[in-house]
């Protein structure tokens, strides 16, 4: 805790701890739902965010320190975060698939999420679109190119679920955390 030393010589906290718990509560619930949205954009590296607010979470003085526990799921995080670039290349390189399928597909998740024309299906059928167009570009044979794209579409979706459920898992634990903690980090005494 940091004090200030006024002209009367006491000390008094510059910031109240409680304030601060929930500040970190509250910072920490913004970046498991940034980190669930991660898990679907490609530019934001959904697992390791969401870590980030289960770290949060557990400097509030309300939440007792499990360094275990924030090990062991960044460890997972990091893992999710490594695996995010290979199942796609995996995938794509299976079905005979190049780079530009793979960048068709973020095109295409990028229209679903900018224009949801098609809505919730979007989010499916715009990334399998995209891929197929990048895939045309680069081959001249169709069927080469639709197996190709259905290579990238598999690989974006497989790692797109992966970064979701771990996602969800880390919203779940910090869910849980809160629960159990409540009384100490809402108590506004």
């Amino acid at each position: 805790m940091f004090y200030l030393v006024t002209k009367q010589h006491y000390y008094r906290p510059i910031v109240n701890s409680k304030k601060m718990d929930i500040a970190l509560f509250l910072l920490g619930l913004i970046l498991m739902f940034v980190g669930i949205l991660g898990s679907f954009l490609p530019v934001l590296p959904g697992p390791p965010i969401s870590w980030v607010g289960l770290l949060l979470l557990h400097l509030t003085k309300a939440v007792p320190q499990n360094w275990t526990f924030l090990g062991i799921t960044l460890a997972i995080a990091i893992l999710v975060f490594i695996l995010d670039y290979i199942i796609p290349a995996m995938g794509t390189k299976k079905f005979g698939g190049s780079r530009a399928g793979m960048f068709g597909t973020m095109a295409g998740l990028l229209v679903a999420i900018i224009f949801p024309i098609l809505g919730v299906f979007g989010i499916v059928v715009w990334p399998f679109v995209g891929a197929l167009v990048g895939e045309l570009l680069n081959k001249s044979d169709q069927k080469t190119a639709v197996k190709a794209a259905f290579g990238s579409f598999i690989g974006f979706i497989s790692g797109t679920f992966l970064k979701f459920i771990v996602t969800a898992i880390f919203l779940g634990l910090f869910i849980s955390k809160v629960w159990e903690y409540k009384a100490a980090l809402f108590s506004f005494s």
